[in-house]
């Protein structure tokens, strides 16, 4: 997804589920995490407000220290369907320090403000106070999607599935001209697998790309 797409998911959500109920105004903060911080869904569903700085202008920050993979309850050691977890191919105890653009920060400290915190400071969370669950957030997801794009689009596998928007999030730094190294580091990756994984192009750059080629091409004419 390019950040206009990404915008208008964003805006879609707000209308998804009843407005009193908020499913999918709950949820605005939460995918915006993704796509502007890189996060994956599990580190996504752990923020909490206590580990960001969320100024009233300018870039934030958040560092992240636990992950709540979803594994159901058979499969974790807590007997909860979600465990609290590390950071993922990091060693115990290691935390990642994410910046946060200021787009990010305005959409979060909205959400605390509109629908404050779970009781362990939590940022995003189900209606009753619960960790967010990945079939909730998916339904919810795919409901925005209807919504945010036109048909063709909708029948794609774009941002198909959450994990997308961070996708869409590395490629987007990438083709900012970000350096990988610093890429990699803000997403917890090896330059390798950013590189393998994550270099994509995003939806309707070939039109940036074939004019730069022709004014390049042009210098030499």
């Amino acid at each position: 997804m390019n950040p206009g797409q990404v915008r208008s998911l964003l805006d879609a959500l707000s209308y998804v589920g009843l407005y009193g109920r908020a499913r999918g105004r709950r949820l605005v903060g939460f995918f915006a995490g993704m796509y502007y911080a890189g996060l994956r869904p599990e580190e996504a569903v752990a923020v909490k407000y206590q580990d960001c700085v969320l100024p009233t202008h300018g870039w934030g920050r958040f560092v992240l220290h636990e992950t709540r993979p979803q594994a159901g309850k058979r499969y974790t050691d807590s007997g909860r369907n979600h465990d609290e977890r590390g950071l993922k191919s990091r060693r115990r105890g290691a935390v990642r320090v994410v910046p946060l653009p200021p787009q990010l920060v305005t959409i979060w400290r909205q959400s605390v403000d509109t629908f404050g915190t779970a009781a362990d400071g939590r940022m995003f969370f189900t209606e009753r106070g619960r960790v967010l669950g990945s079939s909730g957030y998916c339904t919810t997801l795919r409901d925005a999607r209807v919504l945010a794009l036109p048909p063709d689009l909708v029948e794609s596998p774009l941002v198909a599935r959450a994990y997308d928007l961070r996708h869409s999030a590395l490629s987007t730094w990438l083709n900012a001209g970000v350096d990988p190294t610093e890429v990699a580091e803000r997403a917890g990756n090896t330059v390798e697998t950013l590189l393998r994984t994550y270099a994509k192009c995003l939806y309707g750059r070939q039109t940036v790309a074939n004019d730069r080629i022709d004014k390049f091409l042009g210098e030499y004419e």
